[in-house]
């Protein structure tokens, strides 16, 4: 898969294709069912398929303090297109100046002179442009007028609800990572490298892998059951994300997960966690003590719910 950054990086071998817009947060069912129909169209084409996306996503932008919790970071999330299948991603910077693009002017420097578009898939509430001025009925116009198709992409269901990153990050917030798997058609997870923390953890017996979450605002908030795969063996434990209001820090969330029954040198390593169960809120304790019996307590209900 290829991945183009930005329209000033687009040449002319990228004029031709189907391409779908959005912001793809999660890649789950919904959004594969997009990716799917991309597909047909690319071959029935015999062209790329391409998908367009942004970064920042466009609430991040706007309300930075007030958008959502990112199901994926980028990098999550463009693996995940790749194995749906893309052939090429283009990722658009979101800001003042692609904000203030009409729909217009959206239309022909992204899909006509710079992507060349013969067919775009999009939902039919999907909404682009300067004050959100462009629609469905519009770009079905543009097609018209310049030589491609538009199609609007089916709404897919579970249970007579519409899957969606929005009811997706309530269900995480729920703790149900059944129904998530569902959503998602895999386990949720996050991934990130291993890097350097405050090295507390081993100094009360509990020591911890701390992952990079690369995210202002995460999905999960509190102490869960998890597991990793190491060199195809799979880790069980417990992690912990939050701001770890019982000791002092920088005010960000951290990923930090204890493996149990393991011994070894992580730093640098890419680990996906997955998680299973939610096992507590995050909690301030009001000494180190309450601290190491808390996490001690965290560590036996794990064990427990894994058979160990």
């Amino acid at each position: 898969m290829e991945l183009v950054r930005g329209l000033h990086n687009l040449r002319p071998r990228h004029r031709g294709c189907a391409a779908t817009i959005g912001n793809f947060d999660g890649v789950h069912v919904g959004h594969q069912a997009i990716l799917s129909r991309l597909r047909a169209h690319s071959e029935r084409l015999g062209l790329p398929g391409c998908v367009v996306i942004f970064e920042p996503q466009p609430r991040e932008f706007f309300a930075p303090d007030a958008a959502p919790p990112r199901l994926t970071r980028l990098r999550e999330k463009l693996t995940l297109l790749q194995q749906n299948g893309v052939d090429r991603v283009l990722c658009l910077a979101f800001n003042r100046r692609l904000r203030e693009l009409s729909a217009e002017q959206f239309v022909q420097q992204v899909l006509i002179d710079g992507l060349g578009v013969r067919h775009l898939e999009v939902g039919d509430d999907f909404r682009f442009g300067c004050d959100r001025s462009g629609d469905f009925a519009f770009l079905q116009q543009s097609g018209r007028a310049h030589g491609f198709t538009v199609e609007a992409a089916n709404t897919v269901a579970e249970s007579g609800e519409r899957i969606s990153s929005s009811r997706l990050r309530q269900v995480l917030a729920d703790g149900d990572f059944i129904l998530a798997s569902l959503l998602l058609g895999r386990p949720f997870s996050i991934t990130g490298r291993v890097v350097y923390g405050q090295q507390l953890g081993r100094t009360i017996g509990a020591p911890t892998a701390n992952i990079q979450l690369k995210r202002v605002n995460p999905p999960l908030h509190g102490v869960y059951r998890v597991s990793v795969e190491l060199d195809g063996v799979v880790r069980k434990g417990v992690a912990n994300i939050g701001k770890r209001p019982s000791v002092s820090g920088d005010g960000k969330a951290h990923l930090e997960v204890h493996l149990f029954d393991f011994s070894g040198d992580l730093y640098g390593r890419r680990l996906t966690v997955v998680f299973h169960q939610k096992l507590r809120d995050e909690k301030r304790f009001d000494s180190l003590d309450a601290l190491q019996a808390a996490i001690k307590a965290d560590f036996a209900a794990a064990r427990a719910q894994w058979g160990l």
